[in-house]
């Protein structure tokens, strides 16, 4: 079996067995995977050290196995590919990495390579891990708009002065109110146009928001996503993420 050398995101790590763990990690290379690594668990320090590779979250090198008719792949070689500086050691962006990883989580089905989004994915965390505290809590925000382009449902800005009202359940600004009772109006509608617009991470520390307008946008972008993705659910990491940003 041939060996790839690929970067991947972890997105979640289950304990198997005495030492071993199964991860999922998003991979540069073929998209979503599921490896099992043994020997990470341990009462050793050395095994503690090999174990933290594997939070969500997480940026590896990796040297991996792959073989497409299997579900579970083995890893040959692994480490840090870039080692944060505050992600894990901060509780605020820390959780905003682990709503973004869940996100990311609950819209991947497919083992499908996705080059693209995996570099969005990891420019963001990486841009995340570096900024300034004024700016993390639009992180999400940004992020919860621009991921669906790359899962076909992303909302076009065409906000205007007559087509101000965004329609949750057709994913485009409206001229006048839907007859359902999806929709973002006045502020709301406005602040995420103008969210659509933000090309890179950076930008927004031109934004300032209120913490309530964060709060009610980040519940109507979660509906967002359950109607378009299906069997979505409701976010774990939504209620921390707000108590936490609050």
């Amino acid at each position: 079996m041939m060996n790839h050398t690929t970067k991947g995101i972890v997105l979640r790590t289950v304990k198997y067995g005495e030492t071993s763990v199964i991860v999922s990690i998003f991979t540069e290379l073929f998209g979503l995977q599921s490896y099992i690594v043994n020997g990470v668990r341990s009462s050793s320090k050395k095994a503690g050290t090999k174990a933290n590779l594997f939070q969500p979250g997480a940026l590896l090198d990796l040297v991996v196995y792959h073989n497409e008719q299997k579900n579970l792949q083995r890893i040959k070689e692994y480490q840090w590919s870039v080692l944060y500086e505050h992600i894990f050691f901060d509780v605020f962006k820390g959780s905003v990495a682990t709503f973004m990883v869940e996100l990311l989580q609950k819209c991947l089905r497919e083992p499908e390579p996705n080059p693209d989004m995996f570099y969005f994915v990891e420019d963001v965390l990486l841009h995340l891990d570096k900024a300034p505290s004024s700016v993390v809590a639009n992180f999400p925000l940004f992020f919860a708009l621009h991921l669906p382009a790359f899962f076909g449902f992303r909302i076009p800005d065409e906000y205007s002065v007559n087509r101000n009202i965004l329609d949750l359940e057709e994913g485009i600004f409206v001229a006048q109110h839907p007859a359902h009772s999806f929709y973002l109006d006045g502020q709301l509608s406005e602040t995420t146009a103008t969210l659509l617009r933000v090309m890179h991470p950076s930008e927004l520390e031109d934004i300032g928001l209120p913490v309530a307008v964060r709060r009610i946008l980040l519940q109507h972008y979660e509906k967002y996503y359950m109607l378009h993705v299906p069997e979505f659910g409701h976010l774990r990491t939504l209620p921390v993420l707000q108590e936490v940003l609050g």
